[in-house]
Formats: C-alpha cells, sequence, structure tokens
C-alpha cells in the first residue's frame, strides 16, 4: 500500500493546525508556508477534512481553519481511512463479496488480511497528540521495512523534538 500524496499532505495539515493552537484559525497561505504544501492543493485537502469532519472553517478577516476535534481524537487511521476510502492492503482485505474471485481457495488471503488489521491497528493508536508530544520515535529498521510498502512517511518519522523545530514531516 503506498499512500497517496494527498494522504500524507493532510496529516501534515492537521499537525499544523494542532500545533498552531486550539480555537486559533490559520489561513490556507499560513498552512502552506508552514507545510510546504501549495495553496491549491491544500484547498482541495481541506474540502475533504471538513467533508470528514476533521476540520471546521471561519469565514471573514478574522477566519480561518481550525481542528474539529481535540488532536487527541485524531488518529492516522482516521485521516487513512478518509483520504484513501479505507486501510487494505489488498482488495480480498475490504470485506466486499465479490472483490476477489479466488476467496474460496487463496492461500494468502489470511496473511493479507491480518497484515490490514495490524496496520490499521498501528495507525488507530498514532494520534496527532502523540505525534506531536514525541511519543512516536524514530527507528531506523522499521522505516526500511516500511518503505517497501509505501508507509515510510507515515509512520516513524516524528523523533522527539520541539514542537517550533519540527518539520510537518511524519
Amino acid at each position: 500500500m503506498k499512500l497517496a500524496a494527498k494522504t500524507r499532505y493532510a496529516a501534515r495539515i492537521l499537525l499544523a493546525l494542532a500545533m498552531h493552537g486550539e480555537g486559533a484559525p490559520m489561513t490556507t497561505t499560513s498552512l502552506s508556508e508552514r507545510t510546504g504544501v501549495t495553496v491549491q492543493f491544500i484547498e482541495q485537502i481541506l474540502k475533504t477534512l471538513k467533508r470528514g469532519g476533521l476540520t471546521r472553517s471561519t469565514r471573514g478577516a478574522a477566519g480561518g481553519h481550525t481542528l474539529a476535534r481535540k488532536p487527541d481524537d485524531i488518529s492516522l487511521g482516521d485521516i487513512v481511512r478518509l483520504m484513501e476510502g479505507g486501510i487494505q492492503l489488498t482488495v480480498c482485505c475490504t470485506g466486499e463479496p465479490n472483490a476477489c474471485s479466488r476467496k474460496s481457495d487463496c492461500l494468502t488471503r489470511s496473511a493479507w488480511i491480518k497484515a490490514s488489521q495490524a496496520l490499521e491497528a498501528a495507525l488507530d493508536e498514532t494520534s496527532l497528540t502523540a505525534l506531536m508530544s514525541g511519543e512516536v520515535t524514530h527507528d531506523e529498521r522499521a522505516c526500511r521495512s516500511l518503505a517497501r510498502t509505501g508507509l515510510a512517511d507515515v509512520v516513524g518519522r516524528n523523533t522527539k523534538r520541539e514542537r517550533s523545530d519540527l518539520s510537518y514531516e511524519i
């Protein structure tokens, strides 16, 4: 599973909002400067995040974007499910009855399901608060392993650093 750029950027945007402070709105331009994501792409992502109940926006001179929930109540699992439509490594993990014609005789299906469940659990237990506090630490071996699956941009990039020092790269 390789996460789309919009998913990784959504995590950056949400972290920027969380680190900006509760209730203090951030403009799209500020978000772009803090995350390195273009204003146009941020606007697209924010529409999805707002529809999914993760952000809200306020119009006017003092307006901008804020988190709709507390950082501790937003997990990487929430973000991936919203942006990707789910957390499944293969089509046979979706639970749809006709997703795979080999469902009944597939020798690898249970392994894919188990791996998908482990990934989902790991993402669900990683909140924005955990990422900000440095609870999620950099593990070089895990990142090498995750690089093969395209998940290195989501898990394990946040080392214990000062809040102002974070590059929003998760």
